[in-house]
């Protein structure tokens, strides 16, 4: 017999799948193949779970990376209206002052804020943190709205992580790492 959700092979007696923990159901479970099919079904139950695999460990690189540059391109912006508020705010006169100076520190705390939780995803994608794809996929629909480089970013990230099959890989290559 084979485990339905992964295809490991399942022995007599089995209660759960040793490759993802999955609950055995006899009744559900599949045949053991002839003797003479035996390669097929095999090679065709490894093959795609080790090519989302290589898929997924590839575009994860790719990911953190991009994460982290986006995020250092959005933290230099927020430290400068944070920091440097004041120095613009003299040039304005006393009613544009007032609106400027409380709003201008809120988007430079805003920019600061989700350019340090970037820094944080691409890190911990880079370093398969079982906590990374979540954040990622949060941070990735909050981006979509950052014309036009937020949302090439926030759409790759849902390419990425959002299908189940990566979910199971990531929680393989977290729980390896």
């Amino acid at each position: 017999m084979f485990c339905s959700n992964c295809g490991a092979a399942i022995h007599a007696g089995m209660k759960f799948c040793n490759t993802c923990g999955r609950p055995i159901d006899p009744l559900a479970a599949a045949p053991a193949p002839s003797v003479t099919a035996s390669a097929a079904p095999a090679a065709a139950t490894v093959v795609p779970s080790a090519k989302a695999r290589a898929r997924l460990e590839k575009h994860l690189k790719v990911l953190g990376i991009l994460w982290i540059i986006m995020s250092l391109m959005r933290l230099i912006p927020g430290i400068f209206l944070f920091f440097f508020k004041d120095i613009f705010a003299g040039f304005m006169p006393g009613p544009a002052r007032l609106f400027f100076l409380p709003m201008a520190g809120f988007i430079g705390v805003l920019l600061v804020g989700t350019s340090l939780a970037g820094l944080a995803v691409g890190v911990g994608l880079l370093e398969r943190r079982s906590w990374a794809r979540v954040l990622a996929i949060v941070l990735g629909i909050i981006s979509l709205i950052h014309m036009p480089f937020g949302t090439a970013l926030g759409i790759y990230t849902l390419w990425v992580l959002m299908p189940a099959e990566t979910e199971r890989e990531y929680r393989r290559l977290a729980g390896a790492a």
